[in-house]
């Protein structure tokens, strides 16, 4: 699988599904460090990125990394809404 990571000047996050989350077992593990928007989560790159990656690899799943920068400003994704226990962002707008 291809993981697409977004960064800006001072941060990182990979853009993944909320459900490949679920079927490795981590969603409710991702801290508030990390954004949801839709369906996808940002996971931040300092301790998100690596249990994700640590599940992929004891699933026996392989991957590599694709890398878009925002070079002018800030990245969108800090204006999506946190991970918090892994609910997802339409629990935030009831």
């Amino acid at each position: 699988m291809q993981i697409t990571i977004y960064s800006d000047a001072g941060h990182a996050w990979a853009k993944v599904s909320r459900a490949l989350l679920v079927k490795l077992g981590i969603l409710e593990t991702i801290s508030h460090y990390s954004y949801q928007k839709g369906d996808n989560c940002y996971l931040e790159e300092d301790s998100d990125l690596g249990k994700l990656l640590l599940a992929l690899q004891a699933a026996g799943k392989t991957y590599s990394f694709k890398e878009r920068v925002a070079k002018i400003r800030q990245s969108k994704i800090r204006s999506y809404q946190p991970m918090i226990g892994g609910l997802p962002a339409a629990y935030y707008n009831n």
